[in-house]
């Protein structure tokens, strides 16, 4: 799917419609903390296999994709619904 580089978009902070860059949201850090990461930690240390099995069939074809929009006024970022997509393209014009 193509999108836009650059689209009129509320911005509930302007209370208006203005000019957003657009982009795409990556995933962030993992937290070493977590209660899973910190689990997975304590299975895998020391000698041994991977405690669970590696899944190589999957049901879902695609991955959710988040869109990042960013105000060109007052820099606020709003995150869209996430869609699955294939592939997706942002158009720098």
């Amino acid at each position: 799917m193509k999108v836009k580089g650059e689209l009129n978009k509320y911005c509930p902070r302007c209370h208006k419609y203005t000019e957003h860059a657009v982009s795409i949201e990556k995933a962030g850090k993992r937290r070493s903390q977590a209660q899973g990461e910190r689990r997975m930690r304590r299975r895998t240390k020391g000698y041994g296999s991977f405690p669970k099995p590696i899944q190589h069939r999957f049901a879902k074809t695609t991955k959710k994709t988040v869109l990042k929009f960013k105000c060109k006024e007052c820099s606020h970022i709003i995150l869209s619904k996430s869609i699955r997509m294939k592939k997706v393209e942002v158009e720098r014009a």
